[in-house]
């Protein structure tokens, strides 16, 4: 089997003066693809754009080398989609809502049952697929909207904001998943939370103001601000006029008081160069 492509040529989608997204163009092939960018930068339009609930002002997307929307249906069965947003019916059981989704996209009835028995199995829920969906937590909720995502076995994975409002350990297990369940197939997450893709990303898109302004794998981008990261130690009287000087200052408490951390191309007076390595936070200050 060859390697799956996508191709964004030119895509470009404008609401009447304002471009929600200009001129993006890239390849992505089989890995993991985390969308880093303010709101406001591009990262719902371009999904939306992918799964065709907008339409585009212009520009291709094409799917091994053919446009999508010319392969309509054919194009919408090779993806699955985990919006940020929630939508379930509480009085359905786990199960039955899975079996439902099952049926919208078209799954046969057995295939629809191996694959729900194996990603319940898989995200931990095969003992709660009896409970009624109104007794889920959000993160067993979160972890059912990822099955759901997988049911037709899909060889593109959007997803927007997964870990939104979950504890560190249910963040934690939907990396996971994600990272297992890349393999063959082209993942796109889009999240605020960083550290949720540092570590699992093949690259990462960053989107501002609809602008692709750079691409690269996290190590290269982190490698990239290493030379740009001042401290400074402060009290709290101090802390107050340098927030105001650096609103995006990073705060911590050192060894020796509070620890005052920025993201600059030049070192300001009273500061001195950072001897920790940077991280794909410490970019995203950067940048945005």
């Amino acid at each position: 089997m060859s390697e799956i492509t996508l191709e964004f040529k030119n895509l470009t989608k404008e609401y009447g003066e304002k471009k929600a997204l200009s001129d993006f163009t890239t390849t992505l092939k089989p890995g993991i693809y985390g969308l880093l960018g303010p709101n406001g930068a591009g990262k719902s339009t371009l999904m939306n754009l992918l799964t065709d609930n907008i339409k585009r002002t212009s520009g291709e997307i094409l799917y091994n080398g053919e446009e999508i929307l010319k392969l309509s249906s054919r194009f919408r069965e090779k993806i699955g989609y985990m919006p940020q947003q929630q939508g379930m019916y509480d009085n359905f059981s786990g199960e039955r809502f899975l079996y439902y989704v099952a049926g919208l996209k078209g799954v046969k009835r057995r295939a629809a049952r191996e694959q729900i028995d194996k990603y319940l199995n898989m995200v931990g829920l095969t003992k709660d697929k009896g409970r009624k969906l109104g007794g889920y937590s959000g993160g067993m909720r979160q972890r059912l909207m990822f099955v759901a995502a997988m049911l037709g076995e899909p060889e593109i994975l959007i997803l927007d904001e997964p870990t939104a409002g979950l504890d560190p350990e249910e963040r934690i297990k939907i990396r996971n998943y994600v990272s297992e369940l890349s393999g063959e197939r082209i993942v796109i997450l889009a999240t605020h939370v960083v550290s949720d893709i540092e570590c699992i990303a093949s690259e990462i898109l960053l989107l501002k103001k609809g602008k692709l302004i750079c691409k690269d794998t996290p190590a290269s981008l982190v490698h990239s601000v290493s030379d740009k990261i001042y401290v400074k130690y402060c009290d709290h009287a101090e802390l107050k006029e340098l927030m105001k000087q650096y609103p995006r200052g990073n705060i911590s408490q050192g060894e020796d008081g509070i620890r005052f951390r920025i993201v600059k191309d030049e070192c300001p007076d009273g500061f001195e160069a950072e001897s920790q390595m940077p991280n794909l936070e410490d970019v995203y200050l950067y940048w945005f």
